[in-house]
């Protein structure tokens, strides 16, 4: 619908917070409680699922456009970075990263990947940190192959390789 106010366009690819990325198939009201609003509907590939967001929540929501390939490439960049070390306790780690998860920029993806990677070479992660990791890992190919414009094995080989250089 054309009249609708948007900051988002239909066929625009977007990033919902720790779901990965989506494309908007479709921007429409629906009647809710006798009212209309507008939503968007975003196809989540990563995980087979559409999802509908209110256009007036999407932002409040995290949801944002793909970062560009400068920005790409910085957050690979960062990867391989000196950083502060992590907390020990393991549970205040957890937190720490799951608030950047949810805060969802791409830097804050691959700050998650570079602590938790080189601490999992240190000790095992416990299972919590080990799937917000793998999550993470996973946000991460998947922004940045859509943004490189590169298959996910090219984008987990440098991820990889500049996790391992340090």
């Amino acid at each position: 619908m054309s009249d609708i106010v948007s900051d988002f366009q239909v066929d625009q690819k977007v990033v919902y917070p720790s779901q990965g990325v989506g494309i908007i198939v479709s921007i429409e009201e629906k009647e809710f409680k006798n009212e209309k609003i507008p939503y968007y509907t975003i196809y989540l590939e990563v995980s087979d699922m559409t999802i509908l967001v209110p256009v007036e929540k999407a932002v409040s929501l995290g949801i944002r456009p793909i970062v560009s390939q400068a920005e790409a490439e910085r957050a690979i960049a960062l990867i391989g970075e000196e950083y502060e070390p992590i907390p020990s306790d393991w549970k205040m780690r957890y937190q720490m990263n799951l608030d950047l998860l949810k805060k969802g920029s791409v830097e804050d993806i691959a700050t998650i990947v570079r602590s938790l990677y080189h601490r999992s070479k240190v000790k095992e992660l416990p299972i919590l940190e080990r799937k917000l990791y793998d999550s993470a890992l996973r946000l991460l190919e998947d922004e940045i192959s859509y943004s490189l414009q590169k298959n996910r094995d090219e984008v987990e080989t440098m991820i990889f390789t500049r996790l391992e250089s340090r």
